[in-house]
């Protein structure tokens, strides 16, 4: 077990705006799943980016990652762990992705949640081989992305069979 020279606090949050971000405004900081309290803070984020067009909403988030890139990597620098369970900035921009492909309806966002947080936990092919390849805030980012990608792929699916 790694024992953290710098972990995650109520004050590290706080000391500057990238902490503020990849801890996702405190919910990293839950002392059990911190990816799944992170994964609810895109819900209300992704309600009020319905406001803008499916296209503004992808620039949005595309803005969001490069934005997570830099702050999961700072994050992690200052945790002394470069993907730490408390760096849930990931979590938020990919949820908010699979919104963008989800119907407006509290089951379908209710499977949205599930099917991300399965694939962001499971990691099957080829996320795990992603997350073990690609370091620092990219690959922070990145898993969680290609996670997004299943459970939109499944959503769709879904949509499809309805």
């Amino acid at each position: 077990m790694t024992i953290l020279a710098n972990p995650p606090t109520f004050k590290l949050l706080l000391s500057h705006p990238a902490h503020l971000l990849s801890l996702g405004f405190g919910a990293g900081l839950m002392p059990k799943a911190p990816g799944t309290f992170g994964t609810l803070v895109a819900l209300p984020l992704a309600a009020l980016a319905m406001v803008f067009s499916v296209q503004q909403q992808l620039v949005l988030i595309a803005a969001l990652f490069c934005l997570g890139v830099y702050v999961c990597h700072y994050t992690g620098v200052a945790l002394g762990v470069s993907d730490h369970g408390a760096i849930v900035w990931d979590e938020i921009v990919a949820m908010m992705l699979v919104l963008v492909f989800t119907p407006t309806n509290w089951l379908w966002w209710l499977a949205a949640f599930l099917l991300f947080r399965l694939f962001d936990i499971w990691k099957p092919f080829p996320i795990r081989q992603c997350d073990a390849m690609v370091k620092g805030g990219l690959g922070v980012m990145l898993d969680d992305i290609l996670a997004a990608a299943y459970a939109i792929l499944c959503i769709q699916l879904m949509l499809w069979m309805n």
